[in-house]
C-alpha cells in the first residue's frame, strides 16, 4: 500500500473525538482559504485534493465539507461532490438583503435591550476598529486581517444583546459570505477612515434606534454597490 494511501487509513481509524478535533480544525482551514479567495469560486473540492491538502482523512474531511455546505460557501452535488460557491450579482444581492433584513431586526432588540455590559463592550470593540488600518498598502489596497477581525467584532458587538443565539448565528453566516465578495472587490475599494462605523457607533450608543439602522443598512448598501461595479468590470 502507498505511504498516501496507508495514512489515510489510519486517519479513519482515529477515536471519534480526535476525528472531531481534526474536522473541526480542517473545517476552519478550508472556511478561510474559501473565504480569503484562495480556493477559487466554482473549483471542485474532491475529497483526495482536499485530503492531500490538508493532511487529513476522508472521514473529517467530509464532515467539513458538511457543515461548510450547510452556511452556503460551499455546494453539495448529489452523485458529484462538493464545490466552492460560486459567485454572482444575484447572489451578492440576495446576500446584502437578507443581512440588512435580520441585522436590522438584531439592532432593534439589543437597543431595545441595552446594558452597561453591552456599551462597554461596543466601545471598545469601535475603539479597536478606529485605531486599526484597513489596508495594508495604501498604493495597492489589499485587506489588513487585523482590521477585518476587528470590524467583525464591531458588527457582532453591535447586535450582541439581541436575544437570539440563532439570529446571531445566522448574521454570522452572512457576514462570512460578504466578507467572500468584499475579498474579491478588495482592489476596488480606496482606503478611508470611519466614515460609515463611526455615525453607526454614535447611534446605537444614542440610542437613536430609526438612525442606527438606516446607518446600518446604508453601511451594506454601499458596500454591495462597490462589490457590483466591480464584478461589472470584471465582467
Amino acid at each position: 500500500m502507498a505511504a498516501g494511501a496507508s495514512t489515510l487509513v489510519r486517519n479513519e481509524t482515529v477515536p471519534d473525538s480526535s476525528r472531531a478535533t481534526t474536522a473541526t480544525a480542517v473545517y476552519q482551514r478550508i472556511k478561510d482559504d474559501i473565504l480569503d479567495g484562495r480556493l477559487a469560486p466554482g473549483l471542485k473540492l474532491r475529497i483526495e485534493f482536499v485530503s492531500e491538502r490538508y493532511g487529513a482523512g476522508s472521514s473529517p474531511i467530509r464532515e467539513a465539507l458538511s457543515r461548510l455546505s450547510s452556511e452556503g460557501i460551499v455546494i453539495r452535488h448529489e452523485q458529484r461532490g462538493f464545490c466552492v460557491a460560486p459567485i454572482s450579482l444575484d447572489e451578492l444581492r440576495e446576500v446584502t438583503t437578507t443581512r440588512c433584513w435580520l441585522e436590522t431586526i438584531a439592532l432593534r432588540e439589543t437597543l431595545a435591550n441595552p446594558t452597561p455590559q453591552w456599551e462597554d463592550a461596543l466601545v471598545i470593540a469601535y475603539h479597536r476598529l478606529s485605531r486599526t488600518k484597513r489596508f495594508l498598502d495604501d498604493v495597492e489596497p489589499s485587506l489588513n486581517p487585523a482590521w477585518e477581525e476587528q470590524h467583525a467584532n464591531f458588527h457582532e458587538a453591535l447586535i450582541a444583546n439581541c436575544g437570539s443565539n440563532l439570529l446571531r448565528r445566522y448574521c454570522r453566516d452572512l457576514r462570512d459570505q460578504s466578507y467572500r465578495y468584499r475579498v474579491l472587490a478588495a482592489p476596488a475599494r480606496p482606503p478611508g477612515g470611519e466614515i460609515e462605523h463611526q455615525p453607526i457607533f454614535e447611534a446605537a450608543i444614542a440610542r437613536d434606534v430609526e438612525r442606527a439602522v438606516q446607518l446600518l443598512s446604508s453601511h451594506y448598501r454601499i458596500t454591495q454597490r462597490v462589490v457590483e461595479q466591480h464584478l461589472l468590470n470584471l465582467a
